[in-house]
């Protein structure tokens, strides 16, 4: 069975599926579903109905690769959800088959493009994390207290015995926050272990 996609950005009556519509029936689509939403968006229910009809054999066909996403990632994970399927995919537009082996190369050199640019993207973040840590700067969130207040917080609750919650409010903080401060203060208080 063929199945096609159809999406327009807007639902405004100003853009329609009505040429992609003509395309696939054109193409000898069988069912065609039909969708007003962002290719950028993730959760679209029709291309995610589309893709559960899909069965070994079948051929999900778009007219052009950006009607199904607008993100590269996102566009090899529906890639990859279709050939999990057993299914093949067809864009008319670009005149990618991967039901051909010329269509699958195709593909693969996409994908291989894809990984390159994640690769790329981690040595940039490691070397930016690396040239931080140089000049002193650590990453992870900001504290949330000083170091004077965690003392005081510590000094609150070990010393005077109040409780953690009221501590929390008292520094108007999350009582996680107070929670990790004693532990700390008590993990250092009794040492390295002698495991």
């Amino acid at each position: 069975m063929q199945i096609g996609y159809a999406r327009v950005s807007r639902d405004d009556g100003q853009q329609d599926t009505a040429a992609q519509r003509s395309a696939l029936e054109a193409a000898g689509v069988e069912r065609i579903f039909e969708e007003h939403a962002s290719g950028g968006r993730w959760d679209r229910p029709e291309l995610h109905r589309a893709l559960d009809q899909l069965r070994p054999g079948d051929v999900f066909i778009a007219t052009r690769l950006d009607r199904l996403s607008r993100s590269l990632k996102d566009l090899l994970k529906i890639m990859e959800m279709i050939a999990l399927k057993g299914a093949g995919f067809r864009s008319l537009g670009e005149a990618i088959d991967t039901t051909t082996p010329a269509g699958r190369m195709m593909m693969q050199m996409i994908g291989s493009f894809a990984e390159f640019e994640r690769e790329m993207i981690r040595e940039r973040t490691r070397t930016g994390l690396e040239a931080a840590r140089r000049a002193g700067r650590i990453g992870g969130r900001r504290r949330v207290l000083t170091l004077a207040q965690e003392k005081e917080v510590v000094r609150m609750v070990m010393g005077e015995g109040r409780s953690q919650a009221e501590a929390a409010r008292i520094f108007s903080v999350h009582p996680a926050t107070v929670s990790r401060a004693i532990t700390k203060a008590r993990e250092a208080k009794a040492g390295p272990s002698d495991c």
